[in-house]
């Protein structure tokens, strides 16, 4: 069987993704811009350029994380390790920084390392045949538990300032951490909406043994999401430690679930064969303008939570709705 006899009759069903995606992601931005409407007449700070520049660095270190998180999402898995990642790959950076390597060098190594913690991962998926959710759950104590006994538990200090300073500059006047999620959104949409490879994560979450047939490497797919999804996590941890100009191995902490979050609400089906680049980036900066609104309305932080929770329903509840009126 060759890949096209898979890939021809998907196309209805792709054409159907994209209207889906299309409309989801107006109905967020949508959202987006009513939610900043009502910050900016309910508080005198939500709308200044410092409080915006603020929103962009926060919502930039996620937006990173959930479009990696939305490769793997796409091929039915799950990567619960990529805030242990965050924190590991901060460690890493830093202990290299202090060590003397040129900052460019000393990245390089760090998104190596998330690389190779990738494929660790798909590994056990595509070898072991263990569930993804096991692999990266173990994952995450596991690389939570290396960057804590590396560091003794203490935070890495003495970074250059070249490094930090990065962290806090604008380019265009933007910050250029948001700039990082361009370089970062860019070769992720044309990876998977434009190439081939776009074409088999899609073709393995929906029907692995169908993609197998027609000749798709489903091995090598499932090393490439993971292995994606994991560099992603690593850049966001030396972006994180140039922020913080700190290399603290708890750095991430929880969020591997707002990553899934994001994607999810961004709508990625956890179901697989369903997501996009632009979802997520949206549900990570409505995540991120829930969180500071409620900081700016003095509203219990706990809310967010409980929003994120509410939202994560209605996206899947109308995710099932679609899956059945198609079948």
């Amino acid at each position: 069987m060759s890949e096209s006899a898979v890939t021809a009759p998907q196309s209805t069903r792709g054409l159907q993704r994209i209207r889906f995606g299309v409309l989801l992601n107006l109905t967020l931005f949508g959202l987006l811009m009513v939610i900043w409407g009502l910050l900016a007449v309910s508080t005198d700070s939500f709308m200044t350029a410092g409080n915006l520049t603020n929103l962009m660095r926060q919502f930039s270190l996620l937006a990173i994380i959930a479009i990696g998180q939305t490769f793997v999402i796409i091929t039915g898995g799950i990567d619960l390790s990529v805030g242990a990642v965050v924190g590991l790959s901060s460690v890493i950076v830093s202990m290299l920084l202090v060590a003397g390597l040129p900052i460019p060098l000393a990245i390089f190594v760090t998104l190596l390392a998330g690389a190779g913690i990738g494929a660790i991962h798909a590994f056990g998926v595509a070898y072991m045949r263990l569930p993804p959710f096991i692999i990266t759950l173990a994952g995450l104590t596991a690389w939570r538990g290396v960057g804590l006994l590396a560091t003794n538990g203490f935070n890495i200090s003495g970074l250059p300032k070249e490094f930090s300073g990065f962290s806090r500059a604008e380019f265009l006047g933007l910050p250029s951490l948001f700039w990082m999620v361009l370089l970062v959104a860019i070769p992720a949409y044309v990876l998977l909406h434009i190439s081939r490879w776009g074409r088999y994560i899609y073709a393995v979450g929906s029907n692995a043994e169908a993609a197998r047939l027609s000749g798709i490497n489903i091995r090598h797919t499932i090393f490439l999401v993971y292995m994606i999804s994991s560099t992603c996590a690593a850049l966001a941890g030396v972006l994180a430690a140039s922020r913080l100009s700190l290399g603290i191995a708890t750095t991430g902490d929880t969020w591997e679930l707002q990553a899934i979050a994001s994607s999810v609400i961004g709508g990625t089906s956890l179901f697989g064969a369903v997501g996009s680049v632009v979802g997520p980036t949206l549900g990570s900066l409505l995540l991120s303008t829930i969180n500071q609104g409620a900081n700016l309305l003095n509203i219990n932080p706990f809310w967010q939570r409980i929003v994120t929770g509410l939202l994560i329903v209605l996206i899947v509840f109308l995710d099932q709705l679609r899956r059945t009126r198609r079948n």
